[in-house]
């Protein structure tokens, strides 16, 4: 049966509603049709200030659902300020679909307002670009740009939607298109075929396995711990990858590279085998910590732009889940013949290099209880003894948010980050759409007051979208990393201020932001079971915390990124 809508942003809304969405975030341009038609499809939009924020947000809340999202865009300046959104959705692995105005084709040419020629400048950071260019192309366009979204694999994509085409009739003639159907998920999976990677798992007696964030959603049922058991294999991951799998877990080692403890870097060097699943082998794991050992290496990759050339060892072009779950059904049918004394040594240097990391985390605490002020260590473990159900801590990268990445500092639950690429605000920003993907979860914005302050407006307007959130913000007096390397290179600090500290930042306000400035070691707990009621009343809580410049985690200092 054929249907009529009033204007491409009914036809496109009535496939996102078909097709799950329920939540859009952004800052639409002039034309507001599309809050008129969000509004008639029940569909809510997550108000912005700040285009950035609203690409920040939506990513956030596509990593932590493992669902489409989606972004409201204007046109001209608004798609160029929301690119590094682009960028990290694209090096995340977020499946977000970006909808956009644009100048009616009779004014391309001419100087149209804010025109620009979009497409251009999006296609590098997308999966896919497209300007629909006639109304009976909207719905196969759309259809066309959810299915580039989800992948496999998964990714932005960017929708265009002129004036000229936005304001007019679309005709669907016949049935909707539907979606195609993920046979890559089906049961019973394929059986896996002997071959190189296989071959070197059960050759290896001193294995690793180092999770990337393509296995967020695809670990179900603990695949990827059943194989650490089955191999013997001392579990890490990348940055990206946290939250993953079970960080309780007994062969759990915590994030490897720069982020790694020194027991954890040791036992990584001896090992005689990497297996890389679903992760990009990013600089900060390759080049960070002890050197890459010169052992084989199985990568695994969806994506084959995931498979790197610069290691020698099997590549396997396929979904890591399936192969994780292949391989543990060839080894248990092995059984363990020749392999038990060599895993079980392997097992005791895994348990004596968790049980140093946890000595050393142990020491740390102790020392900073001696020290003024909170130290951030102690504000970790104040914030996991507080927590009460599911959680996520939503993170940065800066100089001091980076503790949080350390093991065992920071254990369980989930867990989203930058990617590789650390725009300044993402954390701050995504914990919000983090938050409307996961409304039973205790979500915290683990965030530096330079990235808070690039984020606030858009905590303070959509306080009432979201609800819940906790910001705790690492006053430094602006951005610690920078002012780490000016010290390396003995620049004047008066000169080159990459910092200033003193006072916290401005906080937002208004009945439903509760904020604290915490000084006070004896005070901690009790101001954070306090915020924590506060959010779960769906307010948002903001704890600003002053701390040193020097409080840096030992394992980046270990790794002579900053100055000693």
């Amino acid at each position: 049966m054929d249907r009529r809508h009033p204007d491409a942003w009914s036809a496109i809304v009535e496939l996102l509603v078909a097709h799950g969405v329920d939540t859009c975030f952004g800052l639409p341009g002039d034309d507001l049709e599309l809050l008129r038609a969000l509004d008639a499809a029940g569909l809510d939009l997550v108000p912005c200030r700040d285009q950035r924020n609203a690409m920040y947000m939506a990513t956030g809340y596509a990593l932590q659902s493992g669902r489409l999202a989606v972004c409201a865009l204007g046109k001209g300046p608004a798609v160029t300020h929301a690119a590094t959104g682009l960028l990290e959705a694209r090096e995340s692995g977020a499946p977000v679909l970006v909808l956009a105005a644009g100048t009616p084709e009779r004014r391309r040419g001419s100087g149209g307002f804010q025109e620009l020629d979009q497409v251009a400048v999006t296609a590098p950071l997308v999966r896919w670009a497209h300007r629909v260019g006639h109304p009976d192309r909207v719905v196969p366009a759309t259809v066309t740009a959810l299915t580039r979204a989800v992948g496999p694999p998964a990714g932005p994509v960017y929708l265009e939607v002129p004036d000229d085409v936005r304001t007019a009739e679309v005709l669907v003639p016949g049935a909707r298109p539907s979606l195609p159907e993920p046979l890559f998920d089906a049961e019973p999976l394929p059986r896996t075929t002997p071959g190189p990677a296989l071959a070197a798992l059960r050759a290896s007696r001193r294995p690793v396995l180092l999770v990337g964030g393509g296995m967020r959603h695809r670990n179900g049922g603990g695949a990827v711990e059943r194989l650490a058991d089955r191999l013997g294999a001392a579990l890490f991951t990348t940055a990206s990858g946290r939250g993953a799998v079970d960080e309780h877990h007994p062969l759990f080692c915590g994030v490897a590279g720069l982020y790694a403890g020194r027991p954890a870097r040791e036992l990584w060097a001896s090992c005689d085998l990497v297996v890389s699943l679903a992760g990009r082998l990013e600089e900060t794991v390759v080049e960070g910590g002890e050197p890459w050992p010169p052992v084989p290496v199985v990568q695994v990759n969806l994506d084959p732009a995931g498979l790197s050339a610069e290691f020698p060892g099997p590549r396997v072009l396929g979904d890591a889940r399936h192969a994780v779950l292949g391989w543990t059904r060839a080894l248990e049918q092995d059984g363990g013949a020749g392999r038990a004394e060599a895993v079980g040594l392997w097992a005791d240097d895994i348990a004596a290099a968790r049980k140093a990391l946890e000595l050393d985390a142990a020491a740390e605490l102790a020392r900073a209880a001696t020290l003024p002020g909170i130290r951030v260590a102690e504000l970790l473990a104040v914030l996991d003894a507080t927590a009460d159900g599911p959680r996520v801590l939503v993170q940065e990268n800066g100089l001091q948010d980076m503790w949080s990445y350390g093991f065992p500092f920071r254990v369980g639950g989930g867990s989203v980050v930058p990617s590789e690429q650390t725009p300044l605000g993402f954390g701050a920003a995504a914990a919000i759409g983090v938050k409307r993907a996961a409304p039973d979860h205790e979500v915290t914005a683990f965030v530096g007051d330079g990235a808070f302050l690039a984020a606030r407006a858009d905590i303070a307007a959509t306080a009432r979208s979201h609800g819940g959130v906790l910001y705790v913000v690492l006053c430094n007096g602006g951005y610690g990393w920078l002012d780490a390397q000016r010290a390396r290179l003995g620049l004047d600090a008066e000169h080159h201020a990459f910092t200033r500290p003193g006072s916290p930042p401005p906080a937002v306000d208004g009945p439903d932001v509760h904020c604290r400035v915490l000084r006070d070691k004896a005070a901690l707990t009790a101001e954070l079971r306090t915020a924590r009621r506060f959010c779960a009343r769906g307010g948002t809580a903001v704890l600003l915390v002053p701390v040193s410049p020097d409080d840096v985690l030992p394992a980046v200092r270990d790794a002579g990124a900053v100055p000693q």
